[in-house]
Order: C-alpha cells, then structure tokens, then sequence
C-alpha cells in the first residue's frame, strides 16, 4: 500500500509490487483484494494481468499518503540511509520533493534532491543515493558541500538559491548552528 500511495501516477502488477516488496505474489494478491474491498486501492484488468493504484479519490487518501510519506517516504529512508555516515554535519531534502512537504502545489517529483554539509565521503554517498533510489523508486540526486562553504552560502548561487527554498532536514544535529 505504501508502494502505491507514494507513487500515486502509476499503476503497477500484482508481480510488480511483489518483486519490489520481496513479498510472495499470493501474499501481494490477496492483501490487495481487501484493500480493493475497502476502496483504498482501484484495480484494472487486462487479460490475466491486474494493475493496482492508490484510490486517490478516497477520503482518507491525503492523510493516508501523509502518514505514509512520513514513514517510508524520503524523509525516513534517506535520514535512515545517512544516520551511520561519517563527516555528516547535517543534510537537507531541497528543491521540489521539499516544496511539496511543504505543502506547495504542483506536479508529484520525479526525482528527490539532497544536499550533505560536512566531509562525508563521497562514494559512500554516492552508494547511499542508489539504495535509497532502489526503496523510494525515485532517482536520488546527491550534493555534497563544506561546512565552511555552506556557512557562507551567500558567495555561492547554487547554495543561496537552496537556502531561500524549502528544505527538510534528514540529517545531523537540529541544534547546531550549520
């Protein structure tokens, strides 16, 4: 349910969602049947393939898709993805992904952009952003930068124009001055 409530756009086969929940196709089918039930989910055939969607016509669709997102959304994968990373200072979803959060319209992203501050190294992020893209189904895009570059974000455009936006932090001390 997570899985098609957070990519509401599309619509995806019983194997489909098997193979990206590493679940059994009977499980994934019969769960979905109750959840058809309860008009959480539409369902379409064509021949023997049944397609599922989240029913975002339903009532409880935009809190669902909220307490969804929270959970297993960006925010909680890639905060998760990054707790273990050293030379983090703190780390930041910018750009549309954010914008939503926050509650600014527009089209769903395709894409969730992060921003790291610190030293952290940058193959191991650069692994951490292809496995959250693997969990999100989203493509991860990853900017690395110095605390000190950062801190003077105001001879930078690039960090000037992150700073004016919406973010949502995914990682580091909310208390520091960063």
């Amino acid at each position: 349910m997570a899985w098609l409530y957070l990519h509401p756009e599309d619509e995806f086969t019983v194997g489909e969602l098997a193979a990206q929940t590493a679940s059994d196709i009977s499980t994934v089918s019969r769960e979905a049947s109750r959840f058809v039930e309860a008009d959480f989910l539409k369902e379409r055939r064509q021949g023997k393939l049944r397609f599922l969607r989240a029913n975002t016509d339903s009532i409880i669709a935009e809190p669902l898709t909220r307490l969804l997102t929270a959970t297993y959304g960006p925010v909680a994968v890639i905060d998760e993805a990054l707790a273990s990373v050293d030379g983090i200072e703190k780390a930041f979803i910018y750009g549309s992904w954010a914008a939503r959060y926050h509650g600014e319209s527009g089209p769903i992203p395709n894409d969730v952009d992060v921003l790291v501050i610190g030293n952290a190294d940058d193959d191991e992020l650069f692994e951490i952003a292809r496995r959250c893209e693997s969990q999100l189904g989203r493509e991860v895009n990853l900017h690395r930068t110095t605390t000190a570059h950062w801190k003077k974000a105001a001879e930078d455009k690039f960090l000037r124009t992150v700073q004016s936006r919406p973010m949502v932090q995914v990682a580091g001390d909310t208390s520091t001055g960063v």
